[in-house]
């Protein structure tokens, strides 16, 4: 029965996470601290769902031990790709803040 779960689980682990990255990077409309709220209760949501999948993942044959939860690979796809996002977007919003990437046209016209 697990074995039939393991992919819809994995498919739900993949979508949840999905959702998070298109929150944070993606979505114009939401103002930066909004999107910053949304994307933590995205995360949590994601967290619970890849932790629940670890469980399904987890469970095996009789007779093998289990393996650790952090070992499976919901929960090694959370932890990555959370770290991954995490990194992008503290980088986004530095070069957001701090740079420009266009020519002001303001900035010229004194010159």
């Amino acid at each position: 029965m697990t074995e039939i779960a393991k992919p819809f689980t994995l498919v739900f682990c993949i979508l949840s996470l999905y959702g998070v990255f298109y929150t944070a990077f993606l979505d114009p409309t939401i103002v930066l601290h909004e999107r910053i709220y949304t994307s933590l209760q995205l995360l949590l949501l994601a967290a619970g769902i890849c932790l629940v999948s670890g469980l399904i993942f987890r469970e095996g044959e009789s007779g093998l031990p289990t393996p650790p939860l952090i070992s499976t690979l919901p929960v090694q796809m959370f932890c990555w790709s959370s770290a991954s996002m995490l990194v992008l977007f503290l980088v986004s919003w530095f070069l957001q803040s701090h740079c420009i990437f266009y020519r002001d046209i303001r900035f010229y016209a004194g010159m």
